[in-house]
């Protein structure tokens, strides 16, 4: 259900709003896994959650309102522009060899094998779920669009490329710890879907200045959020402990002349173990130490029985 939400976001809404909002479904889960799996919500996933809302906040307050684009024949000539062959090249190519010379031999040992391969194709697969809407609210409202053979070459790169993603991220999350995995991931494909969005939607020329940064920023934010939700989520550490660490020194106090006194007693400590027996025992029992320096006979004659000198 959450998935064909998702979908059908794309047909309403921009791709650079949709995809960075995917975040609150980490975020929902983590609240729902804490209340009904009784799992311990940290105090980094408290703030990772504060930090998404607010990003995630961010982004809708300035991000741009639905493209220009709706329908098939626009999307087409934009799929045949200059910008958008260069960049489906340079992912088709990269995730190619990705997948055949490298993810055999380091895939198995590098994080960043099967993201990279799971983040490239998700963008594609954005792009295709945004024209496959499109198709879709189309078709619903009266036009049929499935006659026209794009609707058909965006349900077979759909499905195709979601077929890829969800192999190599099931790969990854098998192998790699989930709190690296999770993002990681985010933050590359949400990096890479905006940059496609952006290239065949052309979304971004209808920002200002401040509304690009505004954006951007948002993004961080969700990504800070993101990170500290899943990094230390096994860290059992939360915010009555945090108190309890703050609760033992009063505010104000002044530590310097504890400091003193811990000093001034370890160097007494150090002193009185040199005149102690145990110290003097090992001496005389004929224990060495090596040193570079030539002995001071004026403190060894102390230990030689007087029998002995001359």
């Amino acid at each position: 259900v959450g998935e064909a939400a998702n979908f059908t976001a794309y047909g309403f809404a921009p791709a650079i709003l949709v995809t960075p909002l995917g975040a609150l479904s980490v975020l929902v889960s983590a609240v729902l896994s804490s209340q009904m799996l009784n799992e311990k919500l940290n105090i980094h996933g408290k703030l990772g959650c504060i930090l998404s809302i607010l990003g995630s906040t961010v982004i809708i307050i300035h991000a741009p309102e639905e493209g220009f684009l709706e329908d098939l024949a626009k999307i087409g000539w934009n799929l045949l522009s200059f910008g958008f062959l260069l960049y489906s090249s340079i992912v088709i190519g990269l995730s190619i060899y990705l997948i055949f010379w490298v993810a055999p031999l380091k895939g198995q040992t590098n994080i960043l094998v099967y993201i990279a391969i799971c983040s490239l194709i998700g963008s594609l697969t954005v792009v295709g779920c945004k024209g496959l809407s499109i198709a879709i609210k189309l078709t619903m409202a009266g036009q049929n669009q499935f006659k026209n053979p794009l609707a058909w070459f965006f349900l077979i790169a759909v499905a195709t490329c979601i077929t890829i993603q969800m192999n190599y991220l099931n790969k990854s999350l098998d192998i790699f710890n989930t709190s690296l995995v999770t993002p990681l991931y985010y933050v590359m494909f949400t990096t890479l879907t905006i940059t496609a969005s952006a290239i065949l939607f052309k979304e971004w020329e209808r920002l200002t200045g401040s509304d690009i940064v505004g954006a951007l920023c948002g993004f961080l934010v969700i990504v800070c959020g993101v990170f500290l939700l899943h990094a230390f989520k096994d860290i059992n550490f939360t915010l009555k402990d945090l108190f309890a660490l703050t609760s033992n020194q009063e505010p104000g106090q002044d530590t310097s002349s504890a400091t003193i006194i811990l000093d001034s007693t370890n160097r007494t400590l150090s002193a009185s173990n040199l005149h102690s027996p145990s110290w003097k025992d090992g001496n005389e029992s004929g224990t060495v130490e090596e040193c570079d320096d030539e002995p001071d006979t004026s403190e060894t004659d102390k230990f030689i029985p007087l029998s002995n000198r001359t």
